[in-house]
């Protein structure tokens, strides 16, 4: 599983949830442990006053940092945790079990479920972002789907470098390394893994696994098959 490291996608150093990832396990490993991570938090805390019209479901299971902001409209669904200063706009939806970092942008009409953002990730306006995890400073256009069910609904795999690889996991999106930037409606088909620094234009159907610094010409689908040259994060 070394070429699926969450060192090869990731800078975790200064992430305040690196603890998702245990030692030896795949970059994907975060999401079984969210049901478990949250299980075990015992407090949350909101330390931002939230103006009329954002609503809160079990409040009780939701931290906010400081200095965020919520748009009026906003709806969020506990156990949810969200970093100090980010923005959340008007129609935005967090459903149960989301993890956001610090200065996170969930854009209007927007929808996250069971997924990781980490430091300076992006989910704009009417972006869908389900059981996936963005890295830092990752970018997604206006439009972009992260899908998270086959058609089959059978368990989903990845593409390794030796042919397909079982994820454990009958939902599961997208994993997009630091820096990665994603053209407006984009869509990510179930067990798409994005290398960091890659770049893809705007209407490109995105699947299999994609290296570091891949430039995708523009295109209406792209199926990746993996190499050995993704760079390891700090």
């Amino acid at each position: 599983m070394n070429e699926f490291s969450p060192h090869l996608f990731f800078s975790l150093q200064r992430y305040a949830h690196q603890d998702l990832w245990a030692e030896g396990k795949p970059v994907w490993s975060a999401l079984w442990e969210l049901d478990r991570y949250f299980s075990q938090k015992k407090e949350y805390r909101i330390e931002v006053k939230i103006p009329p019209g954002v609503y809160l479901e079990r409040p009780e299971l939701i931290s906010i940092g400081k200095g965020t902001i919520l748009e009026p409209g906003v709806y969020i669904q506990g156990p949810c945790i969200l970093g100090k200063e980010c923005v959340v706009r008007h129609g935005a939806y967090l459903r149960d079990k989301v993890i956001c970092g610090d200065r996170c942008a969930i854009g209007h009409s927007a929808e996250i479920k069971h997924s990781i953002l980490l430091d300076q990730a992006n989910a704009t306006h009417f972006a869908y972002v389900g059981d996936s995890i963005l890295g830092n400073r990752v970018n997604l256009g206006a439009g972009v789907k992260c899908a998270n069910l086959r058609l089959d609904r059978s368990e989903v795999s990845v593409l390794g470098q030796s042919g397909k690889i079982k994820t454990g996991l009958r939902k599961m999106g997208a994993i997009l390394g630091d820096g990665a930037q994603i053209g407006c409606n984009c869509v990510l088909n179930p067990g798409t893994l994005v290398g960091p620094e890659t770049l893809c234009p705007a209407l490109t159907s995105l699947s299999g696994t994609l290296s570091a610094k891949t430039k995708i010409k523009a295109s209406c689908t792209w199926t990746a098959i993996p190499s050995t040259d993704l760079e390891a994060r700090a």
